[in-house]
C-alpha cells in the first residue's frame, strides 16, 4: 500500500471552516499533521450576522484529536489579518484554501445592486485579497498550494442565481493566471466545483440527498491537489458523492469566413455555421497560447494563399506525406543588406562589447584604426528573409508563425565583413526534416559583395507540432554540432547581461516583440520578455574571438551553435571553452539558473600563420607587397646599428576596398632585425592603417605622411611619435 499522504509542518489556512466543506477541509488537513487556521465570520447562508462558536467548535475537535489550530473570525475582505493569524500563530502559510460563501438568489430581474455587490464580495474580491496576501510568502518558500472553489452554477449556469454564477466563473479566470504565474516559483492553483450538503445547501437538497453528498467526499481532491508531491496546476474538477471529474475547454475546427483583400459578410458566416458549429474532430486549446496560435496560422494561410482551403486535413501534413513539393529548393527573392558603421557599432553593443574592455574599441569606435564589424554580425545580414515574413511564402507549406522556434545557427565567413557595405542576399529552403514532434527547415542564406561570396548562414528552424507526417529525420546538407570534450574547459568567461540588453539588441533588426512586450512574452509563456538567442550567440562568440584570437577578425572562420533554453536580461552569461587545434568548442550556461543555455558549439578558427592566405584580396594586386619585400632584402644590409637606433616594432595594415588585404611587420628591435608578411609576433609598438594606394603614394613622396595623418588617410595607433625614426631610417637606408 503506498504510503499516507502527510502535512507535517504544512500550515493551512480554510476559509468559511467553520460547518460544511470548510469543516471537512479543516479536520482532514490536521489529522494529517498540518496546523490549520480555522476561519469563519459566523454568520448565516446570506452573509447576515458574525459569531466565534462556529470556528471555536472546530477548533476544538481538532485540538481534541490532538492537532494544531487556530481559530480567525474575520471577513474574507479582510484577507491580510486571515494571513497573520497563520503567520503569528505558526511562522508560515503553505496552502490556501478560498471556501468562504454565502448565497443571495434573485431571478436576474429582481436582483439588486447590493445582492450583486456582496455576492462578487464575498467569493471573488475576497478569495483575491486572502490569496494576494499569502501569494509573496509563498513566492519566497518556492512552495504554495491554493485551491478556488467555483461551483456548476459558475459552469453552466443556473435560474436566479446570476449574480453567484458570474463570480463562480470569475474565480477559474483568476485560478487560471494564478497557475500560469505562480508556476515557477512552484505555486499550483486548481479550482473546484464542488456538490456537497453545507450551510449554503441545507435549505435546498432534501436530506436524503444530503446524506449521499457529504463534504467528506470531497475533501480527499482538495488534499491532494494540495500535497507538494501533487504537479496538477491550472485544473477544474468537478467532484461530488465520490466522484470526480476534470473538465476542459473544446473548440470546434471552425471556418474561415473571408478571402485576402475581401469584406467580410454575415452571409459567408450563415454560409459556414454548419462547420463553425460542428464538433467533430474537435481541438481542445489548453492555454491562451495555443487559443491565440489558431489565428495566427488562419492569418498565415490567407496570406500565403489568398484563400483558406474549407477541408479540414492540416496542409502542412499533405505537404510533408508528398515530399513538400515546392517547398525543398525553393529561392526566396533575392534582396539586399545595406549597412554603415552605426548598424556595425550598435549590434557589437547589443552583444555585449564595450569601452571597459579597451579592445573591443574596434568594434564600438568608427574612428579606430582598425574599425571593423564584429564576425556574427553576418547573421543580421542574412535574417532579413526571416523578419520580413518570408518564411509564409514557401509554396506548400504552411508555417504557422507562432510556433517557430530558431534551432541552430550556422554562420561561415569567407573574408572579413566590409565595415560598411551593400551585401546581395540569396536565400533556399535546402531540406525539410520530420523530427516527430515538430517540422526543422533548414534555410540557407549566401551573401555576395558584387559576385564574391562573403558569408553564408544557415537557419534551423523548428516548427512545433507540425512534424510526423513521414517525412525523413536527418539531412546531409545541416551542417553538424559537435559535443564538447569530456575535461574542464581551458577557459571561461563571464559576462552579465543589462536590464536594457534585449531592447538594445532588437535595434540591429530583430523586432519580435516577445523580447521587449511584457504582454506578448506572457501570452508565449514568459514572465517577463527573454533576450534573443542570437544575442547571447553573439556574447558567446565575442568571448571566443577575445580569449583565442586577440579579437583579430581575420581569424574568425566559421560558428555553429545549438540554442537549448532561453535568458532574461540582466542574468549572467558564462562562457566555458575547449581549445583543440584551430577549433575552439564552447557551451555557454546562465549562472543565476545553472541552465546551458547554448550546447554542442563551436568556433573555428584561422591560424595565426594562415591569417594571411585569408586575406581578402590578391597579393598580386598589391603594390606594398614589393615594397616590403624591398625594405626586407636591403635591411639585411643595415646591420644591428638600425635595430639599435630605432628599437621599435611597426606594424602596417595595408587595404583595399576597405577591408584589410595585408598585415606587415617591420621589426626594428630584436636581432638584427626583420620584415615578415602578418602581424607582429609580440606586440607592436606603432601601428598604421591605409590603403594600398596611399602607402605607395606617401611612398613616392606625392603625399605627405602628416597631411595623409591629419585628413584620414593614414590612421595610427600606440607610440606615434616613433614614426619619425622609422621615417628617417627608411630615407636614409632604403630609398626605394
Amino acid at each position: 500500500m503506498a504510503a499516507p499522504l502527510r502535512f507535517d509542518g504544512r500550515v493551512v489556512l480554510v476559509t468559511g471552516a467553520g460547518g460544511g466543506l470548510g469543516r471537512a477541509y479543516a479536520l482532514a488537513f490536521a489529522e494529517r499533521g498540518a496546523s490549520v487556521v480555522v476561519n469563519d465570520l459566523g454568520g448565516d447562508m446570506k452573509g447576515v450576522g458574525k459569531g466565534s462558536s462556529a470556528a471555536d467548535k472546530v477548533v476544538e475537535e481538532i485540538r481534541r484529536k490532538g492537532g494544531k489550530a487556530v481559530a480567525n473570525y474575520d471577513s474574507v475582505e479582510a484577507g491580510e489579518k486571515l494571513v497573520k493569524t497563520a503567520l503569528d500563530a505558526f511562522g508560515r502559510i503553505d496552502v490556501v484554501i478560498n471556501n468562504a460563501g454565502i448565497l443571495r438568489d434573485r431571478s436576474f430581474s429582481r436582483i439588486s445592486d447590493e445582492d450583486w455587490d456582496i455576492i462578487h464580495r464575498v467569493h471573488l474580491r475576497g478569495s483575491f485579497l486572502v490569496t494576494r496576501a499569502a501569494w509573496d510568502h509563498m513566492k519566497k518558500q518556492k512552495f504554495g498550494r491554493i485551491i478556488m472553489t467555483s461551483s456548476a452554477s459558475g459552469i453552466y449556469g443556473n435560474f436566479g442565481q446570476a449574480n453567484y454564477s458570474a463570480a463562480k466563473l470569475g474565480l477559474l479566470g483568476l485560478s487560471n493566471t494564478l497557475a500560469v504565474e505562480g508556476s515557477k516559483n512552484n505555486i499550483h492553483c486548481n479550482t473546484i466545483a464542488p456538490t456537497a450538503g453545507s450551510r449554503l445547501t441545507q435549505n435546498i437538497l432534501p436530506g436524503d440527498l444530503l446524506d449521499a453528498l457529504k463534504p467528506e467526499y470531497v475533501s480527499p481532491l482538495v488534499l491532494w491537489l494540495c500535497h507538494e508531491s501533487c504537479e496538477e496546476n491550472g485544473g477544474l474538477f468537478e467532484v461530488g458523492a465520490g466522484w470526480i471529474g476534470k473538465l476542459r475547454w473544446e473548440r470546434t475546427l471552425g471556418a474561415i469566413a473571408r478571402q485576402k483583400n475581401q469584406p467580410m459578410t454575415p452571409e459567408a458566416v450563415k454560409a459556414n455555421w454548419m462547420k463553425i458549429c460542428d464538433f467533430d474532430d474537435a481541438s481542445k486549446p489548453k492555454t491562451i497560447q495555443e487559443s491565440m496560435s489558431g489565428l495566427v496560422e488562419v492569418l498565415s494561410e490567407i496570406n500565403a494563399n489568398g484563400r483558406v482551403s474549407t477541408n479540414n486535413t492540416s496542409h502542412t501534413a499533405t505537404a510533408a506525406t508528398s515530399g513538400f513539393t515546392g517547398a525543398i529548393g525553393y529561392k526566396f527573392p533575392p534582396f539586399f543588406a545595406t549597412y554603415s558603421e552605426l548598424e556595425a557599432i550598435m549590434y557589437a553593443l547589443g552583444v555585449g562589447a564595450s569601452v571597459k574592455e579597451p579592445k573591443d574599441l574596434k568594434f564600438i569606435y568608427e574612428g579606430s584604426s582598425d574599425f571593423s564589424p564584429l564576425p556574427t554580425f553576418g547573421v543580421i545580414i542574412a535574417q532579413s528573409c526571416l523578419m520580413g515574413g518570408g518564411l509564409a511564402e514557401i509554396p506548400g507549406l504552411s508555417v504557422n508563425l507562432a510556433k517557430i522556434l530558431h534551432g541552430e545557427q550556422y554562420l561561415e565567413l569567407y573574408k572579413p565583413l566590409p565595415r560598411s557595405g551593400k551585401l546581395k542576399c540569396e536565400a533556399v529552403v535546402a531540406d525539410i526534416l520530420d523530427k516527430g514532434s515538430g517540422l526543422v527547415i533548414l534555410l540557407d542564406v549566401y551573401a555576395y559583395s558584387d559576385k564574391d561570396l562573403v558569408c553564408y548562414n544557415q537557419f534551423s528552424l523548428f516548427l512545433v507540432g507540425a512534424g510526423g507526417v513521414g517525412g525523413k529525420r536527418t539531412s546531409d546538407k545541416a551542417k553538424a554540432s559537435a559535443a564538447i570534450p569530456s575535461r574542464p574547459p581551458d577557459a571561461v568567461v563571464t559576462d552579465t547581461t543589462s536590464l536594457n540588453q534585449a531592447a538594445l539588441y532588437r535595434l540591429s533588426g530583430d523586432w519580435n516583440p516577445l523580447h521587449i512586450d511584457p504582454n506578448f512574452a506572457s501570452m508565449a509563456g514568459f514572465d517577463k520578455p527573454i533576450l534573443h538567442g542570437l544575442c547571447t550567440f553573439g556574447f558567446s562568440a565575442r568571448h571566443v574571438l577575445q580569449r583565442f584570437a586577440d579579437n583579430d577578425v581575420s581569424r574568425f572562420k566559421a560558428i555553429k551553435v545549438r540554442f537549448s533554453k532561453p535568458v532574461y536580461p540582466g542574468q549572467t552569461l558564462q562562457t566555458e571553452m575547449w581549445k583543440e587545434g584551430n577549433r575552439i568548442h564552447f557551451q555557454t550556461k546562465n549562472l543565476e539558473t545553472g541552465d546551458i543555455v547554448i550546447a554542442n558549439a563551436y568556433v573555428d578558427l584561422v591560424s595565426s600563420s594562415g591569417t594571411a592566405a585569408q586575406a581578402p584580396t590578391e597579393d598580386g594586386k598589391l603594390q606594398s607587397t614589393f615594397i616590403f619585400e624591398e625594405i626586407g632584402r636591403r635591411l639585411k644590409n643595415m646591420g644591428l646599428d638600425v635595430v639599435k637606433k630605432v628599437n621599435a616594432v611597426f606594424e602596417w595594415h595595408i587595404t583595399k576596398g576597405g577591408n584589410t588585404a595585408a598585415k606587415w611587420t617591420i621589426d626594428l628591435k630584436n636581432g638584427s632585425g626583420k620584415v615578415y608578411r602578418g602581424p607582429a609576433e609580440g606586440s607592436a609598438d606603432t601601428t598604421f592603417i591605409l590603403s594600398d594606394e596611399d602607402f605607395m603614394e606617401v611612398v613616392l613622396g606625392k603625399l605627405d605622411p602628416q597631411k595623409a595623418f591629419f585628413s584620414g588617410r593614414l590612421k595610427a595607433k600606440g607610440n606615434i611619435m616613433l614614426s619619425q625614426k622609422l621615417q628617417l631610417i627608411l630615407k636614409d637606408h632604403a630609398k626605394l
